[in-house]
């Protein structure tokens, strides 16, 4: 599929799709003109990227999970580690985002109490 449909159907333009391109999150086939050219298998590696970007994931580790992705099976076991140490950080985040919704949660009822 074109760049066009491909930013279509995951909903990541363009331009970013080429970022990532360039900075070697996502290798593309191209065709014999030289035109990109998507498979349904990059939809959901973008969609993954997506994910571990909007989790808070680095883009240097992101480029190095990619690296090890594209050179293949033999680097399961050090992509999971990776996940894994990734896993932990969203692990802290959600604890100390919890923490911030409990805290804003205790300030809006002393407000309620005060103002009924």
């Amino acid at each position: 599929m074109t760049i066009g449909e491909f930013a279509g159907i995951t909903g990541i333009s363009a331009y970013t799709l080429r970022y990532y391109e360039k900075k070697g999150l996502i290798r593309v086939q191209r065709d014999e003109n030289g035109r990109r050219n998507y498979s349904q298998n990059d939809v959901e590696w973008v969609k993954f990227i997506r994910r571990l970007k909007d989790t808070g994931m680095l883009l240097r580790d992101i480029r190095h999970y990619s690296e090890l992705r594209y050179q293949g099976d033999e680097t399961m076991a050090e992509r999971m580690e990776l996940l894994i140490h990734h896993r932990k950080s969203v692990l802290e985040e959600q604890k100390k985002w919890t923490e911030y919704l409990e805290n804003l949660d205790r300030k809006i009822e002393i407000y309620r109490k005060q103002v009924t």
